[in-house]
């Protein structure tokens, strides 16, 4: 079968510095078929979020996540990134894909959402939670994807961009579900010691270990998701 043809419209806008001593440079490629709809999400994107919208959160959300998430302050700290290419495509199964410093955003997705005060909010939370694995440790693949999704979770959660049906705090069954759910369990721990995230973070830099738990908050971490959920008696 004969592919359709192909209209890439790809941007290089701007070079954003961070503290004046690192830059990182954000890419947005829209892959557009010339039949597409135009309730299409490509066309939803074109419309209401745009290229030059997306150049300038992916900035904002760089600086938070450097300086809120992961307080990494020095370049020597932070992961090597030159620029961070985000695709917008057709895709199912995925609200958005990450792998490296490529973010794929799925436009079917992006079709789902009605009115365009949602969508750019939904839109960007999805970019505060990908952008979050561009720029953590996960301790060279060992860490678990639990706790990786959970820690882009946590960066949703505290840039107050939590989509409805977020946990809540005290919900679920396991620290380690994953997602929304690890999300809630890392921000009790942050509150038991602050700055938690990002010295869990710093730790897994080259391997990653449970033990991590107990050295940053003095418990295992078993005895601290009982902590956690005794906190909220009656939550599911």
């Amino acid at each position: 079968m004969a592919s359709l043809p192909i209209f890439l419209c790809t941007f290089l806008i701007c070079s954003v510095s961070f503290h004046g001593i690192s830059a990182v440079k954000y890419v947005v490629t829209v892959e557009r078929d010339p039949k597409e709809p135009k309730d299409s999400g490509i066309e939803k994107f074109n419309t209401v979020i745009g290229v030059p919208f997306t150049i300038q959160i992916m900035g904002q959300i760089n600086t938070f996540i450097w300086s809120t998430i992961l307080k990494q302050n020095t370049p020597t700290e932070r992961k090597p990134v030159d620029t961070i290419q985000v695709f917008i495509k057709h895709f199912s199964g995925e609200e958005a894909i990450t792998s490296g410093y490529r973010i794929n955003v799925s436009a079917d997705f992006i079709g789902t959402y009605n009115g365009p005060m949602t969508l750019k909010r939904g839109f960007t939370s999805i970019l505060y939670h990908e952008m979050t694995h561009v720029f953590q440790w996960d301790g060279e693949k060992k860490a678990p994807r639990s706790l990786v999704e959970g820690i882009g979770d946590y960066t949703v959660l505290k840039a107050n961009y939590s989509e409805p049906g977020f946990s809540k705090p005290g919900s679920g069954d396991k620290w380690d579900a994953g997602y929304d759910t690890t999300a809630r369990f890392l921000e009790y721990c942050d509150g038991l010691v602050p700055g938690f995230v990002a010295k869990l973070n710093n730790m897994m830099r080259k391997t990653y270990d449970v033990l991590f738990f107990k050295n940053i908050t003095g418990k295992p971490v078993e005895q601290l998701w009982k902590d956690y959920k005794a906190k909220y008696p009656g939550v599911k």
